[in-house]
């Protein structure tokens, strides 16, 4: 058997955007009629020039080649150029390959893909979800839909009302950033007001969830370490499940500076590219929950070794998501397998557009996934939702793929 064939996709995400204003796919295709779908997350280039370098790559050193070699295909991509670097660009490319090459080997031998690599360890996954506007409260303009999903996170009485509808759906976790926005000169200091602020925002959070409902506190590396380690010390009392990326995630030596001064786990890895980032991130001791982007990490495997080398530091997993529903699929099948594996984060409950572009949609109930059972990733995009919604050059979205990003200086 062997790959033939691969087709891109670069869609948009209909508003309000959630998971992302675009996303990126890939399907590869073999000789014998089995296609797999990947998904590229975070490549810093406009989505259908990501798409010309997924496509490249495919060409020159993917098709002709049996898709179960994924070990090979890997790392024939990753040392191609002479890097043997990770980052950005190539991992979200390695990655899309990657998971459409375990989508056809599970296809093949009918099998899901967490059967392939140790069997199913958890009957289901619990899930959180990210604190999203109420649908209809702003504006459809991307400036508008910005804003709105800031105000959830900063104002002291909305976030709490918010969560409220999250739990009343199920969740047993939500996610926050008090301490938005994020700007091109973070970190920064946080002022003493937004310091009150966030204490008061997390404070009537906790006072809405008791003691059904854990917060995980997700910053997106605004904050010096100095900064990072006052606010921990003021949201300590209400005792977060975790503090994400307290830091930006360039420099683990401060992050587990963080880490040491808090009795919050410190969480980080969306923006963190192969098992080799993620050694030094164990070795500092800088963060006790792993959250690799399984779209960007380098894949599934990668994401495995990951999830193998956390296990013997007791670390655990909580894979990353704001991306297109190919990752969520990827990271399920990882969850499900992981013994390591504490938490998936989900895009509210799986439903709008990214229910409508797969052929069957990702099953949440009463706070958590249900793996499938299907063969390969257990999900397909819908084709012709996928072409029915091309992404196009005149779109404006803010200029961060994942979450909102506002400059202080706006």
């Amino acid at each position: 058997m062997q790959i033939k064939d691969v087709k891109t996709w670069a869609v948009a995400n209909p508003p309000p955007h959630f998971g992302g204003p675009f996303w990126v796919f890939v399907k590869l295709t073999t000789d014998n009629g089995i296609s797999g779908y990947g998904e590229a997350y975070g490549v810093p280039f406009s989505p259908n020039r990501v798409r010309h370098l997924i496509e490249d790559v495919a060409e020159r050193l993917v098709v002709g080649r049996d898709p179960f070699q994924i070990e090979t295909i890997s790392r024939t991509i990753y040392a191609s150029g002479f890097s043997l670097h990770p980052e950005f660009t190539m991992g979200g490319i390695i990655s899309a390959l990657e998971i459409a090459c375990w989508d056809i080997v599970g296809k093949s031998l009918n099998q899901p893909v967490y059967n392939l690599l140790g069997g199913k360890v958890s009957d289901k996954l619990r899930s959180y979800t990210y604190l999203y506007p109420e649908a209809g409260s702003g504006s459809t303009t991307d400036d508008a839909e910005t804003n709105a999903i800031r105000s959830v996170h900063n104002d002291p009485e909305l976030a709490p009302q918010r969560a409220e509808h999250y739990i009343n759906l199920g969740f047993t976790a939500i996610g926050f950033d008090p301490v938005m926005p994020m700007g091109s000169f973070d970190p920064r200091q946080l002022s003493l007001e937004s310091l009150d602020n966030a204490e008061l925002v997390t404070k009537h959070l906790r006072e809405v969830a008791g003691d059904k409902c854990d917060l995980l506190v997700k910053t997106h590396g605004q904050m010096t370490t100095s900064s990072a380690i006052r606010l921990a010390k003021r949201l300590e009392k209400f005792d977060p499940l975790w503090l994400e990326e307290p830091t930006p995630p360039e420099n683990e030596k401060e992050m587990a500076r963080v880490a040491n001064s808090t009795s919050i786990p410190v969480a980080t890895g969306e923006r963190l590219v192969s098992k080799y980032e993620f050694a030094n991130l164990l070795e500092r001791q800088a963060a006790s929950i792993l959250q690799p982007a399984l779209a960007r990490v380098g894949g599934i495997l990668e994401a495995k070794k990951i999830a193998g080398m956390a296990e013997a530091h007791y670390a655990q997993m909580a894979p990353h998501l704001y991306a297109g529903p190919i990752e969520a699929a990827a990271n399920i099948q990882i969850a499900t397998c992981s013994p390591n594996f504490l938490i998936q984060e989900s895009i509210q409950t799986f439903d709008g557009f990214y229910s409508d572009i797969l052929k069957k949609p990702i099953q949440w109930q009463d706070g958590y996934i249900i793996p499938p059972t299907d063969p390969g990733i257990g999900f397909e995009l819908d084709e012709d939702v996928a072409d029915a919604n091309p992404y196009t050059e005149n779109q404006v979205f803010p200029p961060m793929v994942d979450k909102p990003y506002v400059s202080e200086l706006d």
